[in-house]
């Protein structure tokens, strides 16, 4: 009898971790660059009543019999698939077209990736994100086009032109595991272990051949809101049904404790 109790407690805690996701991924819905994460459970340990056995000439074979104890959380997974783009004809909104993360720095030298290239230009000419980080260009430096420039175009490639001549190269770089990449807010993500070793280069060279840098557009979240109000069903629908296995236990224990009477 306490087992389902238990069993239920548990799932009643893993649904709410997986809608606590999905709300996230709602209120992420207009994010320039957000990936949306996905929630996936597994059954834990087993209690073994009997245990199997082999058959032999004189009797058959048993299957062993087992109580499972519960559900917990078996990972959240940040789906890096490509979102839309968003024309904004704003020559320093830069979307990446295929993969990659733009390299940014803060004031400290911390470097941290991106897919949101809602960039501008600051008062010492330095290409920045909303937050002031510097967008790094191919030489690992950040790019800065002085105070003095009168004109600056991008092209599909990430170069930068300024007053007509080719300054710099806007840098790319990509995981062999995204996933594995750590959020940590502002659109920004940091360097984890599980994401691999970085792959550094610029849009159309021998790492990245495949990608392109569209100028004056932005690449917009990646949530579609018919998917994540289907699973947001499905996790409401699963944490009722758990509700009511701790009502229905909780009833057949009240009727135990009623023989005594």
């Amino acid at each position: 009898m306490m087992r389902s109790l238990f069993s239920a407690v548990s799932g009643l805690r893993t649904h709410q971790l997986r809608m606590d996701v999905i709300g996230d991924n709602i209120a992420n819905v207009n994010t320039v660059g957000f990936k949306r994460s996905a929630v996936t459970f597994k059954d834990v340990f087993y209690q073994t009543l009997r245990g199997g056995a082999a058959g032999s000439n004189d009797i058959g074979g048993t299957n062993p019999q087992q109580i499972g104890l519960g559900v917990t959380l078996n990972s959240i997974d940040v789906i890096h698939t490509q979102g839309a783009a968003a024309s904004t004809n704003n020559g320093t909104d830069l979307m990446i077209q295929g993969d990659g993360f733009f390299e940014v720095k803060d004031v400290g030298g911390n470097v941290y990736y991106t897919r949101a290239g809602n960039f501008h230009f600051d008062s010492e000419g330095n290409l920045v994100t909303p937050d002031g980080l510097i967008v790094q260009d191919s030489g690992g430096n950040g790019i800065n086009i002085g105070t003095s420039a009168t004109s600056y175009s991008i092209d599909k490639y990430g170069n930068v032109y300024v007053d007509g001549t080719q300054s710099f190269q806007i840098k790319l770089v990509k995981f062999p595991n995204p996933p594995g990449l750590e959020k940590i807010g502002s659109n920004l993500y940091a360097a984890a272990a599980g994401a691999g070793t970085a792959i550094e280069g610029v849009a159309g060279d021998t790492n990245f051949p495949n990608t392109t840098i569209i100028p004056s557009a932005l690449e917009m979240s990646n949530v579609e809101l018919a998917l994540e109000f289907t699973e947001m069903i499905i996790t409401e629908r699963g944490f009722q049904a758990n509700a009511r296995t701790i009502t229905v236990s909780d009833e057949m224990l009240q009727e135990l404790v009623n023989l005594k009477r």
